[in-house]
């Protein structure tokens, strides 16, 4: 017997470690190739050349692959085989990779837009003249016939982003049993109180898969897109250019072959196994959990009912009603308004953060993303990490936990608001930021680009080429600043004479200009390094309250409602707080913009300058908004957690009193019936 008993004990626990390393590996995969996505939404949006507004739809595409499914997959995938659900979650969260990957090879070559001689027409440092070549380019500021700029369009695959938006759509569909059914498995079957320290394990080596997917869009993005296909000699732009496309496609190939992979697992796994340590003891887990602090805030028969099989009718009649049962659990209600909140201010900040450091700080796509990944994102591992071990340390229960909760969000709050005021000065573009003169800040408008020193060039106002004068200053192109001749080929060219240098430098001094912006400021380096530093220590401290934010959801619901309820958070959140965020804050983010680049085939294409300030005031102060109405929820959470734990205090205090009671009945009952049984015998003997 207790050979038997030890092997199935080990079985158990072996069968449990293997799910939540299985578990912990489709986490980190996921969480991959979604990091690489938002990495990505840069280099897509330059691709195909459309809006902020217009890439948040593709990346809300997402959330809406989850709307479709989420609610059933949670209620009936509790009854059925739930890590083969996983399994097949994978399966087509790879494919959804491999056709986001897919118009890479239906499109032709990239061509960015330029006003200078392209370089595979130069074989030779030959000079050419910039200012007197561009007669030709006012035309362009004509708007085009729209038959010829819908065939145009068509025949360069401008129109494939929907592959895009439909690969991401099906990414969310495979995502979506990963959460609701993983974690309930896993809350089903270990032991209570291991739950906090495996969930903040999965979490922890989940948050490495946005660490290795900002890291992979970072190298990638300093690739070129059409790597092996041009002379990348003859490429006029780098990485650091507004106009540079990185090999995006290809990151989509590598994250979809490791999801697929990790599905492997899940097709061996038992659909049920025995509870961890319960053949050990089943009084120990009862006595745990009525623990105060620990309760569920649950009816005690609730807690007692053996599962009995049901056919696939019987659940469908039982799901309206369970939902009426879950919604009217107050704790529950309010706890997916408050993570509703919070998320739409978490998926509009990792959405354009790196493009909030390009335009604010002057850093490239490819080093925003690189320092989200080595910076941001390890100090979040660690502060799930810490947060559950806060938990385990103190064995904190609800209430405790939401404690934990409510003063991460408040810390990080506070260092979120220091940041509106940590800025670097805006980049000196003339014409767009500042005169030609660089004496005083314009108000743009198009005319605004033309002035004295190009007026003789008849300059397009439209294109966008920019150049770094020796003064300092940026031009949108070589024509606008003025220069006559030019020299070098490639990203190597050098243009000379520039008139619109000349207005602000002293005669005799150097007018020429290279290709690119120019860099900020000195000191902007230094203030740079002071927001990274409160950006981190921000991100460290609002993940120190995700561990203990989920045991309160998870400790105040039903057992048999716990995968329907993470389903209908997952379903609520992703659909209301994955999807308005990146589109509404796309939308502000482009009245922003400075300067629109434009399409091959004419028309507006993607921005590439924004008004700094306007952009900063716009971007943080939304997201401050949004977490200030998380804390004031998380406070009316807390009042009624505490209101709720007083209740069940005095409900076990008065059930303690009842036992009591009945207990010293009892015993006097029984004194009595011995005397009696005892008089009984002396009479008979007597």
């Amino acid at each position: 017997m207790s050979v038997e008993s030890k092997k199935t004990r080990a079985a158990s626990c072996s069968n449990i470690k293997l799910f939540l390393a299985s578990l912990a590996l489709v986490y980190f995969s996921k969480a991959f190739g979604g990091a690489y996505m938002k990495s990505s939404i840069t280099q897509i949006e330059r691709r195909f050349d459309i809006p902020s507004s217009l890439i948040g739809v593709i990346d809300g595409s997402f959330e809406m692959g989850n709307l479709l499914v989420i609610a059933f997959v949670s209620y009936f995938g509790a009854k059925l085989h739930r890590p083969r659900l996983i399994g097949i979650g994978c399966v087509i969260m790879a494919a959804g990779c491999y056709l986001i990957a897919l118009p890479h090879f239906f499109q032709g070559v990239y061509k960015y837009e330029t006003s200078v001689s392209h370089g595979t027409n130069i074989n030779s440092s030959e000079s050419i003249l910039p200012c007197m070549s561009n007669y030709s380019l006012a035309e362009a500021d004509e708007m085009p016939d729209l038959e010829s700029m819908a065939a145009c369009e068509k025949a360069a695959g401008s129109s494939l982003w929907i592959y895009v938006f439909l690969g991401n759509l099906l990414r969310g569909i495979g995502e979506t049993p990963i959460t609701p059914l993983g974690v309930s498995y896993l809350d089903d079957f270990s032991r209570e109180e291991n739950t906090p320290f495996y969930i903040a394990c999965i979490h922890t080596v989940g948050i490495m898969g946005p660490m290795f997917g900002f890291l992979l869009g970072s190298f990638l993005a300093k690739i070129y897109v059409d790597i092996g296909s041009v002379d990348l000699d003859t490429i006029t732009i780098n990485h650091k250019d507004s106009r540079w496309v990185g090999a995006w496609w290809l990151g989509f190939i590598v994250t979809g072959t490791v999801i697929l992979l990790s599905s492997i697992p899940f097709w061996f796994l038992p659909k049920s196994m025995p509870k961890q340590g319960e053949e050990q003891s089943q009084s120990e887990g009862t006595a745990l959990a009525t623990t105060a602090e620990q309760e569920n805030f649950l009816p005690d028969e609730n807690q007692n009912q053996v599962e009995n099989p049901v056919t696939f009718k019987e659940m469908a009649k039982d799901f309206i009603p369970s939902l009426r049962r879950l919604f009217k659990n107050s704790i529950f209600t309010m706890m997916i308004l408050t993570y509703l909140v919070s998320v739409n201010g978490f998926i509009g900040m990792i959405t354009f953060k790196p493009k909030y450091m390009e335009q604010v700080y002057g850093q490239s796509a490819s080093k925003a993303i690189l320092l989200i990944g080595i910076l941001n994102l390890p100090a979040v591992a660690l502060g799930i990490v810490t947060g559950g071990l806060i938990l385990k340390r103190y064995k904190l229960g609800v209430v405790g936990a939401a404690r934990v909760s409510i003063t991460a969000s408040v810390g990080s709050l506070c260092l979120l608001f220091i940041q509106i005021f940590i800025y670097c000065d805006k980049a000196e573009v003339a014409g767009l930021t500042v005169s030609y003169q660089g004496d005083s800040q314009v108000s743009y408008n198009q005319q605004t680009l033309l002035s004295q020193c190009n007026m003789g060039c008849s300059c397009s106002v439209k294109h966008w080429d920019p150049v770094c004068g020796y003064n300092g200053v940026t031009y949108a192109s070589p024509c606008l600043a003025g220069c006559q001749t030019s020299t070098g080929i490639g990203k190597e060219m050098i243009f000379h004479n520039c008139t619109c240098a000349g207005e602000m430098m002293t005669p005799g001094m150097n007018m020429s200009a290279v290709l690119g912006q120019c860099p900020r400021r000195s000191k902007c380096e230094n203030i740079f390094i002071i927001y990274m530093a409160l950006s981190v220590l921000g991100s460290f401290i609002s993940a120190c309250g995700g561990t203990p934010g989920y045991i309160v959801l998870l400790r105040s619901i039903q057992r048999d409602l716990k995968s329907l309820a993470l389903g209908m958070q997952t379903l609520i959140v992703r659909t209301l707080g994955g999807i308005p965020p990146p589109i509404y804050f796309g939308a502000l983010i482009d009245r922003t913009c400075l300067k629109w680049g434009t399409k091959h085939c004419g028309g507006r294409g993607a921005c590439r300058l924004y008004d700094a300030d306007k952009f900063r005031m716009t971007f943080l102060g939304l997201i401050t908004g949004l977490y200030c109405l998380a804390n004031v929820l998380w406070g009316g959470l807390y009042i009624k957690l505490v209101k709720r734990q007083k209740k069940l205090a005095l409900r076990n205090q008065t059930k303690a009193n009842r036992v009591e009671g009945a207990t010293v009945g009892n015993g006097h009952a029984n004194i009595n019936i011995a005397r009696s049984k005892e008089d009984e015998a002396n009479e008979s003997t007597i």
